[in-house]
């Protein structure tokens, strides 16, 4: 192994270890917070998700698959080897279900400072925004788990 590989394989690993990390704490602080049906409680902790999510998932999201593509150039692999084609499709699918959820999060954060600055629990219109963003949440989960999975199996 170089220190090449060594370095690139860290950050790899890290970057999934942020990933998964980050998503597993805003999903617990976010779905905690509703819970209290607290806007003022709901609007802080979503002021603290999107900065989150824009300063370390945003940041894991880029460094995955650069990472991931200077390991497969140095490493010799084909880009055609099932576990990579299907790490890639399942990275896509957890990004189709991200972006939406970024967004969420950022209205959720503004209903609920709405909300908190009228002095009213949070709105309809927030419920079913927060119940599509826990939805969402869960093919991205479940896709970044099953990419872990490849990358350590690496099935032919």
């Amino acid at each position: 192994m170089t220190n090449l590989h060594i370095a690139l394989k860290l950050v790899h690993i890290l970057g999934a270890m942020v990933l998964f990390g980050t998503g597993l704490g805003i999903a617990f602080f976010m779905v905690m917070a509703h819970r209290t049906r607290d806007a003022a409680m709901i609007a802080h902790t979503a002021r603290t998700v999107v900065i989150a999510d824009a300063v370390f998932t945003a940041t894991a999201v880029i460094v995955q698959p650069v990472s991931g593509a200077a390991l497969i150039w140095l490493l010799g692999y084909s880009w055609r080897e099932p576990w990579i084609v299907g790490s890639l499709a399942l990275y896509l699918l957890a990004g189709l279900c991200w972006l939406p959820v970024v967004w969420i999060q950022i209205r959720l954060r503004n209903l609920a400072a709405d909300a908190a600055r009228r002095g009213e629990p949070p709105s309809a219109e927030y419920r079913k925004l927060f119940r599509i963003w826990f939805w969402l949440g869960w093919p991205a989960f479940l896709a970044v788990i099953a990419i872990l999975v490849l990358m350590i199996a690496k099935p032919s």
